[in-house]
């Protein structure tokens, strides 16, 4: 396969250190890739390139990067888009692949499992991520907050006047780490 016939990936994810990373690993494996810090670069080389797929970083530089689904398959209706987080929640899960993603990934993930998750054909739960025991009332919490402040496009202080709460309150909550169960 030559460079010209290779698929292309946007990696768009506003850490520097694991961009480089990942689009050089993905090169290495023979994808033509490009890489993105922010929205507006994103956008501008998935119009120009129109990637095959897209690996979305769900939080960019503090923004939503759901709001970036329906641009980037606007710029190519095949694209097959993989949102990647570090703080996974069946809220943003279900909203990610209502908004056109394919895949949906908790960080952190190497290499085979984002190509494998890119080429699946459908979204896969495998038994292990199934929780058995019921949520805590904290984690409940957690994905709540997720789920509004999604609907929010990020906007904390929406989201904090939904969710009757002080916005202070609202950003302490948010710079916690997510409860595990």
């Amino acid at each position: 396969m030559n460079a010209q016939d290779a698929p292309h990936i946007l990696v768009i994810d506003d850490d520097p250190a694991f961009n480089r990373v990942l689009t050089r690993a993905l090169g290495h494996r023979g994808y033509t890739v490009y890489g993105a810090a922010d929205p507006e670069s994103a956008l501008a080389l998935a119009r120009e390139h129109e990637p095959e797929y897209v690996v979305l970083d769900l939080n960019i530089a503090g923004s939503s990067g759901l709001r970036l689904i329906e641009p980037l398959l606007e710029a190519n209706p095949d694209s097959r888009i993989l949102v990647l987080t570090g703080y996974a929640s069946i809220a943003t899960t279900v909203d990610a692949i209502k908004l056109g993603a394919t895949q949906y990934l908790a960080k952190p993930a190497d290499v085979d499992a984002i190509l494998r998750a890119l080429n699946a054909t459908e979204v896969v739960i495998s038994d292990e991520e199934v929780p058995t025991n019921p949520m805590s009332v904290d984690r409940l919490e957690w994905e709540h907050i997720q789920r509004v402040l999604a609907e929010h496009d990020g906007n904390i202080s929406a989201t904090a006047r939904a969710l009757k709460m002080h916005r202070r309150t609202l950003q302490r909550k948010l710079a916690k780490r997510p409860v595990k169960e």
